[in-house]
């Protein structure tokens, strides 16, 4: 048995040594070389949206760090579900990537046939992103100036005004229903394939309304397009502190945030796994990506591994308790 140890580490060193140079071998060089082509990252949603406001941003810091591109793949339609889909049946050759969100662990609840599971087809690797939710309207269609006299609109006006949201069984959506149940009050929900178009249809007056995601309506709301009257939680935003909280509103428990992160394909090894998770965190914490997120009143969470994916399970059993308490259903 010692003999043949040495005879293998005998070889294993004039492999090392006769490379000219004294540089690694080709096989150490390709292991620890990583990203070697580009990334792709499927954005379960059309351009436009929340997931696409940090994904791309974060594509860029990453091609400018790795010398890597990273691809943005965005691919719309049933709540987030389709491309989720499409990530969990991806290649685990570490080179594919799920940029969700939030609407990730409310779909479970909502669609009783999914073509993929969550939790055994995919593998939480990072928080990038949280921004509050943000009750938005039209300005030229809701000509209420403030929180109270609008819920006094909606109170008067029962069915007659609609909110736009991503899809069935988003954020958005159960942002709304939540809403609902907690103020007494009927909106008609108008669901869109993804934030980017219901934000275009409430910017060009098709709807009234939309419970969004900060990220995604940061710039329309700065540019006057539409206006924001409250957000979600026990403080203001810093990115837009004139803006009401809910529970100085008098809704203490309308805690609705919208979050995004970053799955891997289940059979991801772990060493793609922590290089990625590495890649990406440095990519979220550029000068650059730090402006952006400041700019959408976002918070980088740097949740990762174990801790996300507990975050995640926590969520689920929290949107399951949301969907049945508001009786939410797919439209």
């Amino acid at each position: 048995m010692k003999t043949n140890i040495t005879l293998r580490q005998r070889r294993d060193f004039l492999k090392v040594v006769s490379v000219v140079g004294g540089s690694l071998p080709m096989w150490a060089q390709a292991q620890g070389a990583w990203p070697t082509k580009p990334v792709n990252m499927i954005v379960p949603f059309p351009a436009g949206g929340g997931t696409d406001a940090f994904a791309r941003p974060m594509s860029a810091a990453f091609a400018k760090l790795t010398g890597r591109q990273m691809i943005i793949d965005n691919r719309g339609g049933a709540g987030g579900t389709l491309g989720a889909g499409i990530a969990a049946k991806a290649a685990p050759d570490g080179y594919n990537y799920l940029m969700g969100a939030v609407h990730h662990t409310i779909a479970p609840s909502m669609y009783p046939r999914l073509d993929y599971d969550l939790e055994r087809d995919l593998i939480p690797l990072i928080q990038v992103a949280a921004v509050p939710q943000v009750l938005v309207v039209n300005p030229k269609k809701i000509t209420a100036n403030d929180f109270k006299s609008f819920l006094e609109m909606l109170k008067k006006n029962p069915g007659r005004l609609n909110y736009g949201s991503a899809g069935s069984g988003t954020s958005h959506h159960l942002a709304g229903e939540l809403f609902k149940l907690q103020t007494k009050t009927f909106i008609t929900h108008i669901p869109y394939r993804g934030a980017g178009p219901a934000l275009q249809d409430l910017i060009a007056g098709n709807v009234d309304m939309m419970f969004d995601g900060l990220g995604s309506s940061a710039a329309h709301i700065k540019g006057g397009r539409i206006k924001a009257l409250m957000v979600s939680g026990t403080k203001r935003n810093a990115a837009f502190p004139d803006v009401p909280c809910s529970s100085e509103l008098g809704l203490p428990d309308y805690t609705v945030s919208t979050w995004y992160g970053v799955w891997a394909p289940r059979g991801t090894t772990p060493d793609a796994q922590a290089k990625a998770i590495e890649e990406f965190r440095r990519a979220c914490q550029t000068d650059e990506a730090k402006a952006v997120w400041a700019n959408q009143g976002a918070e980088f969470p740097n949740l990762t591994g174990a801790q996300f994916e507990a975050f995640i399970k926590k969520e689920l059993a929290k949107w399951s308790q949301v969907v049945k308490a508001s009786g939410a259903k797919l439209d």
